[in-house]
């Protein structure tokens, strides 16, 4: 049994596309989990008008006070409320491409027999400021795991960007796939974004040092590309909606000094296939 697991809070308010975001792994899950944390717009509702059998919806009251930690505690609730042997996971402003979907329950069966392997990668496009620039510089990951194996203790990491295994914490071991998830947090529209500056001064208050950027448009930042690939087929229609948003925006260039080390970076890895000193939460097998 294959199952899906997910968290959302305050999806209207903060415009995430939640619902193609599940029905993206729906066709290849027998069931999917949806923690939806108690919130102020009618984001349950949203989960119950996909209106398929296999969604299972925990209704949860968040620990906020422990501000980016409650991510990770709240997936492991999502977690340990799923029925299957291995579990695809995916957040609430992340959409996987039908093809990819596919790839990891052919992954999850080819897998399934070798102790080994605890979790499979997907790779990553983080759209910013719109559908058709990515981030692509090394502060983005490139890749991370997003389908695991259940009841082996594997657990979400700090705000369940990835995952760990056992109270030690080790990396957990994950395979290579050729799956692709669209991460659409900054290509949302400008309210959305706000919303989700505001969110995150909640989450992660040391961020205050920043200042004031409700209003402000999206910071340039180094090695942003062109994208003229296709997106996920479940996300058209959300993105059909908000292609037209005159208040998203990215502000002038700007180089600083420590863009350098991108740039460098940046060079290195076309050269080499390497990403050097690169951030993991898995080691590859």
């Amino acid at each position: 049994m294959l199952s899906g697991f997910t968290i959302v809070r305050n999806a209207v308010q903060l415009d995430f596309p939640i619902v193609p975001a599940i029905r993206s792994i729906l066709d290849v899950c027998d069931e999917v989990v949806v923690n939806v944390g108690a919130s102020e717009d009618g984001t349950r509702d949203v989960v119950t008008s996909i209106a398929d059998p296999r969604i299972r919806i925990l209704d949860a009251e968040w620990d906020m006070s422990q501000r980016n930690l409650v991510l990770g505690v709240e997936t492991q609730r999502a977690m340990q409320a799923c029925h299957g042997s291995w579990g695809i996971y995916i957040q609430a402003d992340e959409v996987l491409h039908e093809d990819g979907a596919r790839i990891l329950k052919e992954q999850v069966a080819e897998s399934d027999g070798d102790g080994r392997v605890e979790g499979l990668l997907v790779q990553y496009l983080h759209f910013y400021g719109g559908f058709d620039v990515v981030a692509t510089n090394r502060r983005w990951y490139r890749r991370e795991v997003r389908c695991v194996r259940l009841g082996r203790d594997v657990r979400p990491h700090r705000d369940a960007q990835g995952f760990r295994v056992g109270r030690e914490r080790r990396r957990i071991r994950a395979r290579l796939t050729d799956a692709v998830m669209f991460h659409y947090g900054w290509a949302r529209p400008a309210k959305a974004i706000d919303e989700k500056r505001r969110a995150d001064l909640a989450l992660y208050p040391w961020r205050r040092a920043e200042g004031d950027t409700r209003g402000r448009p999206l910071d340039w930042i180094p090695l942003l590309r062109r994208y003229a690939g296709s997106h996920p087929a479940a996300v058209a229609d959300w993105m059909a909606e908000r292609r037209c948003d005159p208040g998203r925006a990215i502000g002038p260039r700007r180089l600083r000094p420590g863009h350098l080390r991108l740039y460098l970076s940046d060079a290195i890895e076309r050269v080499t296939g390497a990403r050097l000193f690169e951030y993991r939460n898995y080691d590859v097998v």
